[in-house]
């Protein structure tokens, strides 16, 4: 399923390849070292052959397809008629908030987080308020309620949450809905990487849980499970007819901005690529149990809770350095490229991410550099 080979994965072209010199082995940017699912290829080489690759026309095939990725995976109704494309989900979400806010409201976030949460809301107008997260990696609840009470207009959630991995229990969301629905807050639920949660966990639909689809708005993609985020397609579902119609009122030309290789893979992906992604969490718990055992024998001063979901992993390097210097350390030593922890906001001060959604083998080398750099 991953290549192996440093050289071969250096011939593609994307973010991850080109951001460091050839010298550099890059764990940072969240793509995966995979190849794809035989159903994506086969979709993608037909609609070349035919030259099938103009303007996309989504509905009702991606409603259908996402609505039965959901009932398998995860026992989630979703009519397919509540399901709208949409480029991908930072757009979605960006959009979103601009039917949601004006420019005085304020929009919560619980860093640490996927760095794009800090600027979806200035892009949108609105104004950002953190709640961190609890120091074990929860929603504080608590803090959330003070902040509700202030009257935000939206919480911006991360179900599950990048980086750090956590999964949201169904008790933790249904008392997020309740304060939602208590103070009248509305959430959009970033559930990018749902397919993506690990052997240990399940993952919960924000939409599935009692009195959620009044307050919230869902969105979805294939692009990190399947890696296709270069194809530009996700899609936004709601559950009520008050969201459903707050959707209606994005912009007309948004269908036409969303890729049709995009829509074409996402499809295939939704509706023939089970087998392929259960293969692909069995490899990723392997590598989840590998980088803990690397951890413990090479990098002893590095912690970490290991997530629950994603491939992305969230360590604690403050005994090596502040802020950033973890980040510097392994890169100009080791020459292995990381996430730095400060761009997931200040609570990310001397953390560092790294994607272990890679083979053993490039996994085993970049531990083995970090662990070079620390040594000297």
């Amino acid at each position: 399923m991953f290549a192996d080979s440093l050289e071969t994965l250096r011939n593609r072209r994307s973010a991850k390849w080109r951001t460091y010199p050839d010298d550099v082995v890059p764990m940072g940017v969240a793509e995966l070292d995979c190849s794809l699912a035989p159903p994506i290829t086969a979709a993608l080489r037909a609609a070349v052959d035919a030259a099938d690759t103009g303007y996309s026309a989504a509905q009702p095939e991606l409603g259908e397809a996402v609505a039965g990725f959901a009932a398998r995976r995860w026992g989630w109704r979703v009519e397919p008629t509540a399901v709208t494309a949409i480029i991908d989900v930072g757009v979605g979400a960006v959009e979103l908030l601009r039917l949601l806010t004006r420019p005085a409201d304020a929009v919560v976030i619980s860093p640490p987080v996927y760095p794009p949460f800090f600027g979806w809301v200035p892009e949108a107008g609105a104004q950002l308020r953190e709640v961190p997260l609890t120091a074990d990696f929860r929603l504080d609840l608590t803090a959330l309620e003070a902040a509700f009470a202030a009257h935000p207009a939206v919480y911006l959630l991360c179900n599950p949450h990048n980086p750090v991995g956590r999964v949201h229990t169904h008790d933790e969301l249904a008392a997020l809905v309740r304060l939602a629905r208590l103070y009248h807050v509305t959430i959009v639920s970033d559930e990018i990487h749902a397919p993506l949660v690990l052997p240990g966990a399940e993952f919960t639909p924000l939409l599935s849980v009692p009195g959620a689809a009044e307050v919230t708005v869902s969105l979805v993609s294939a692009s990190k499970a399947f890696n296709l985020a270069g194809l530009k397609c996700a899609a936004i579902v709601t559950g009520s007819p008050a969201m459903a119609a707050l959707v209606d009122r994005l912009p007309s030309d948004t269908r036409w901005r969303t890729g049709h290789l995009g829509v074409l893979a996402t499809v295939a992906a939704f509706t023939e690529g089970d087998a392929w992604l259960d293969e692909l969490l069995i490899e990723l718990d392997a590598r989840r149990a590998e980088l803990g055992e690397q951890l413990r024998t090479r990098l002893p001063k590095v912690s970490w809770q290991p997530p629950e979901a994603t491939y992305l992993a969230w360590l604690d390097c403050r005994e090596l350095g502040e802020d950033d210097e973890p980040r510097e350390l392994f890169l100009s030593r080791g020459r292995v490229g990381l996430e730095p922890g400060t761009r997931f906001g200040a609570r990310g001060a001397g953390f560092v991410r790294l994607n272990f959604g890679t083979s053993a083998t490039i996994l085993d080398e970049a531990t083995a550099r970090m662990a070079s750099a620390t040594d000297r």
